[in-house]
């Protein structure tokens, strides 16, 4: 299972307004995430995209900070949070090289299932370095159990990825990532062409020893 998309795809997906996982609000795993107590402290959400998640957090009162490795990403980022009137933090970051914090909280929304073997041990590792010992790392990704579309992968991938030595993996759990259904990916799903949809999605809840 190779992935790691290229740079070039996600710069499209904004210029164009293409992007199926932009849905113009905060993802709903991500929001009752938010409400179960789940994030605290200086918060990163890296491949913050169009930055919902950021700027839902800002208006709540954390500290955090958006991060995207695609330029025209952070500049709609910006653009929404100005259309919104909240002062949200965003940086153009390669998520296989973070810098800042330490951390207390990651959110990740569909970030870490883009990655190929060899950069999602990269990026583990650079989730590591910017990570306070007893941070939190939420990852939302895409599971392979439906019918759906996108980089979806199997549980094992996080089991792995986070098995290893310097985290504890405490919950793997299956819930939902909304995306818009376009063209074929629409037929497929038997929906209208722009259709919102709930995708199954694992929510993985990791320690940072």
């Amino acid at each position: 299972m190779e992935i790691s998309v290229d740079r070039s795809v996600f710069d499209a997906a904004y210029e164009e307004n293409t992007a199926p996982w932009v849905i113009g609000e905060p993802q709903p795993a991500i929001v009752e995430l938010e409400k179960a107590g789940g994030i605290s402290g200086a918060v990163l959400d890296p491949g913050c995209g169009a930055g919902e998640h950021t700027i839902l957090l800002a208006k709540l009162g954390y500290d955090v900070r958006g991060v995207d490795f695609s330029a025209p990403a952070i500049e709609r980022a910006r653009a929404n949070a100005a259309d919104q009137r909240v002062d949200a933090r965003f940086e153009v970051a390669d998520g296989l090289q973070l810098t800042g914090g330490p951390y207390d909280t990651v959110v990740d929304s569909a970030l870490f299932h883009v990655f190929g073997p060899e950069d999602r041990e990269k990026y583990v590792r650079s989730l590591h370095g910017v990570c306070r010992p007893g941070a939190t790392v939420h990852v939302l990704a895409l599971a392979d159990v439906e019918r759906g579309f996108g980089p979806r992968i199997p549980e094992a991938v996080l089991r792995d990825a986070f098995g290893g030595e310097g985290w504890r993996l405490e919950e793997i759990r299956l819930t939902t990532y909304r995306g818009v259904a376009r063209g074929e990916r629409a037929e497929a799903l038997e929906v209208e062409d722009g259709a919102h949809v709930d995708l199954p999605a694992w929510l993985a809840d990791v320690t940072r020893l």
